[in-house]
């Protein structure tokens, strides 16, 4: 006839199975906390290594061909050429860029800058071009004559902006967007471009 084993033989089986329940359980809570530090320190790596940054405009020139002078109006075209560079490690896709003319506190010309790509750490050129028609000059009391060898001068002022997206890691899509303002000083008798400050 089997006889049982000891009661104190049982209690130590049964205790060195409940011991091992928790360790296995301590096991599980350190290996997740320890996945969960890795995974928060690689997402703090990747942002800082691919956040996205906004694009850089550099203004290289600005003209005013066709520039003419008739009855109180002024007729020109306007041209502007900048650098757009793209600081990013992923592509930059822009879209819905724009460049506006305005002279004396109004708009007086608008154009869509095409859209296009720039590769990450890459730089393009842009070129925005259209014609201002009528533009009307200030219709106060003309100012003194200037002395002899002095250009007359007017003010206009650019504002160029790019805004598109950059794509981090195929997944996370940020919007940016730069802007170049420039107040440019153009001769009123030929249209020379006399100064630009950006």
């Amino acid at each position: 006839m089997a006889t049982s084993p000891p009661p104190h033989h049982r209690q130590l089986r049964d205790g060195g199975g409940g011991g091992g329940g928790g360790t296995n359980l301590a096991s599980c809570l350190l290996a997740t906390a320890f996945l969960f530090l890795v995974s928060a320190a690689a997402a703090v790596a990747l942002f800082v290594l691919f956040r996205p940054r906004e694009p850089e405009i550099q203004v290289s020139a600005v003209q005013f061909p066709g520039f003419a002078v008739a009855n109180g109006t002024l007729r020109f075209t306007f041209n502007q050429y900048a650098s757009v560079r793209n600081p990013n490690r992923a592509a930059f896709s822009h879209y819905d860029s724009t460049l506006q003319l305005a002279y004396a506190g109004m708009q007086v010309g608008f154009a869509f800058i095409p859209a296009g790509q720039i590769a990450g750490g890459r730089t393009q050129h842009v070129a925005a071009s259209f014609a201002v028609d009528a533009l009307p000059l200030p219709s106060a009391a003309p100012p003194p004559p200037p002395p002899p060898g002095a250009v007359t001068a007017i003010e206009v002022d650019s504002r160029m902006r790019v805004k598109g997206r950059v794509r981090v890691l195929r997944f996370f899509t940020h919007h940016v967007q730069a802007t170049a303002g420039c107040r440019v000083a153009v001769s009123a008798a030929d249209g020379s471009v006399l100064g630009v400050r950006c």
